[in-house]
């Protein structure tokens, strides 16, 4: 990844991370909690494609998985968000921008939905039993309407944000570009000087050859008159 994808990711997850620890899992809702470090990463992995929204889930789901009060194995929600930001960033569109709000909800509602469905999938794997108690369909209604009501104020605000770093990086590169281009282009007059000193110098040396030519034939028909003269002087005596 590079340089200012890292400086800014790191900490929108640790702010995110510590809003959902502090405030969010203490507001008591009923099902599931607004997962708002899930909306980070998927804004994030809109914006960075699969590879930078599966390196940005794995270590925002390991940060959440060692941070206090987390009561579940290391890794879980590591895996969670890691195959989230990878299938997110997989709906990245060419050319880096969305034409509309569409695509970026209906990513946010495959995500509630996915990374609810896969973190009670692990948990049942390594026997935990906790979505059992609280009812599936519970936490994935409540899931969804959170992170839904929660997105219009995270998901585009963090997508401007990383757009702005790539937007600058890429001016620079483009700047860096058009110097080249620019060299390329002064490369290119150079060349033409050139040829066109090289066009005086054949040229120069076609009026030369011309002149040395008309001076052999100038020299070539004297000789020939002096041949004449000679012969008729010859005839006369």
């Amino acid at each position: 990844m590079r340089i200012n994808r890292i400086l800014l990711s790191a900490p929108l997850v640790v702010v995110a991370l510590v809003i959902q620890v502090t405030i969010l899992a203490r507001l008591q809702l009923p099902g599931a909690v607004p997962d708002l470090l899930l909306l980070v990463v998927v804004a994030l992995a809109l914006v960075y494609g699969h590879v930078g929204g599966a390196l940005i889930g794995f270590f925002a789901g390991l940060l959440a998985d060692l941070a206090p009060p987390s009561d579940h194995a290391i890794g879980r929600y590591a895996l969670v968000l890691c195959v989230i930001g990878y299938a997110a960033g997989l709906t990245r569109p060419d050319s880096g921008r969305h034409r509309s709000a569409t695509l970026p909800l209906l990513v946010v509602i495959g995500a509630a939905i996915g990374s609810t469905l896969m973190y009670a999938g692990v948990g049942a794997l390594v026997g935990d039993t906790a979505a059992r108690h609280v009812g599936i369909v519970g936490l994935l209604l409540s899931a969804t309407l959170y992170d839904l009501l929660l997105a219009p104020f995270t998901v585009p605000l963090v997508m401007a944000l990383a757009r702005k770093t790539d937007g600058d990086l890429l001016a620079g590169e483009g700047s860096g570009s058009t110097s080249g281009s620019a060299g390329d282009a002064g490369y290119g007059w150079l060349t033409t000087g050139t040829g066109l000193k090289a066009s005086r110098g054949a040229m120069k040396s076609l009026r030369t050859g011309a002149g040395i030519g008309s001076q052999r034939g100038g020299l070539l028909g004297k000789s020939a008159r002096d041949k004449v003269g000679r012969i008729k002087g010859v005839k006369r005596l």
